[in-house]
């Protein structure tokens, strides 16, 4: 007798999660095992943020912080939002929350309901799909590949639509592909939206400060589409930050107001500390962390570079975030030392056992032609790992 409730039961596991603790099962077992599946940055949150989290905790934040976030964060978040994206927000349109995951949670929460249907451009962020079965919405992905450069068309977003569509979820910088979307491109697509005022925009934005010369432009600063587009940005990547959970949105006042309802009865305000420092954070001018970014570009020539010279593996030039999604659909039907490769779950699987690098299936993300693989890591690790893909793939 199953007493789990189904919900639960027709939830996934997240896939990179999933990965990473096998990976750690190996480590136990004293397997040297080079981890390139997490979205995790390797460096050490800046020394400026670590400042403002130490004055907090001198200066006694220590109480419950508003649902939403504290007033002087959301206006510093107001001011970010102006300065690097073009977008008016006010304070009652923004709601901070404990991750940027969270942000997607509350946003899909409230605004789907059963049998409503979420878009989802492939390859898409593994956890798009999962909120969306929480909230008894039905996903349909669009495909893309390699040779479109990961990016769907226009003519595809419109024969996608249909009368129950609600949501589509953009993820520029993209997890995993690294694609970029330019303005122009979305504003080709904004064009297929402007004719459907029902559905709504969710454009995630993570990664807008990690790319490599094109630049970021905001779905919400068409002004057509403001008016129904929610923007989700957090610290956790650009700023190293990850452990710290948090992230936020600007929305339309009365869909901000809602998801500030849900989070009141989940989890209340976001760590009080953690907020503390992200005031500094947001406030931040890029050149404070252009040390990172120039450092993730060395290692995206340098992986582009070494996975090139393996025969079968198909790359692209990632434009951002710090992803590689390679093809590797030349070894399906494949047999390497008596393992069948029959798709991109065993192609991971057989890295990870093989040449103990772990990756991340792209059937996770919804391109079961890809796997992918994180260049936040030492240019060291890099190296040795896609020297050890190479001699097991040989």
């Amino acid at each position: 007798m199953d007493l789990l409730s189904a919900r639960i039961n027709n939830l996934p596991v997240s896939a990179t999660l999933a990965m990473a603790a096998k990976a750690r099962e190996l480590q136990k077992q004293g397997i040297d095992i080079i981890g390139l599946s997490l979205g995790e940055p390797d460096f050490n949150t800046p020394e400026f943020i670590k400042d403002a989290a130490i004055k907090a905790v001198q200066d006694n934040w220590n109480s419950y912080s508003p649902v939403d976030g504290y007033a002087d964060l959301k206006n510093a978040i107001c001011n970010k939002f102006k300065r690097d994206n073009n977008l008016d927000y006010s304070p009652n349109q923004i709601v901070v929350s404990t991750g940027a995951k969270q942000s997607i949670a509350n946003v899909c929460m409230v605004l789907l309901d059963p049998g409503d249907q979420v878009l989802l451009p492939s390859p898409y962020w593994v956890s798009y799909s999962a909120i969306a079965t929480l909230a008894e919405a039905e996903s349909t992905i669009i495909p893309s590949s390699i040779e479109s450069d990961f990016k769907i068309t226009p003519k595809q977003l419109e024969a996608a639509i249909t009368p129950n569509t609600k949501l589509v979820m953009f993820n520029s910088p993209n997890n995993p592909s690294g694609t970029i979307y330019s303005e122009e491109e979305y504003r080709s697509l904004g064009k297929v939206l402007e004719k459907y005022p029902n559905v709504f925009i969710l454009s995630d934005e993570i990664y807008e400060h990690i790319n490599y010369g094109t630049d970021h432009f905001s779905i919400a600063s068409i002004p057509e589409l403001y008016d129904r587009t929610i923007t989700v940005n957090g610290v956790a990547k650009a700023f190293a930050m990850t452990g710290w959970r948090i992230g936020y949105i600007g929305a339309p006042e009365w869909l901000a107001k809602a998801c500030n309802k849900m989070q009141g009865q989940i989890t209340s305000g976001a760590n009080c500390i953690a907020q503390r420092a992200t005031i500094a954070a947001v406030e931040a001018s890029k050149n404070n962390i252009q040390y990172m970014i120039d450092e993730f570009t060395k290692r995206r020539e340098i992986i582009i570079e070494l996975l090139s010279e393996i025969p079968g593996i198909k790359v692209n030039q990632p434009q951002g975030a710090f992803y590689i999604f390679p093809d590797i659909s030349h070894y399906f039907g494949k047999t390497l030392r008596g393992k069948k490769i029959e798709n991109a779950s065993d192609f991971a699987l057989y890295l990870l056992e093989q040449a103990h690098v772990a990756t991340v299936t792209g059937d996770a993300f919804g391109n079961g032609k890809c796997i992918r693989i994180s260049y936040a890591a030492s240019e060291k690790n890099i190296r040795t790992a896609i020297a050890r893909i190479s001699k097991a793939l040989n």
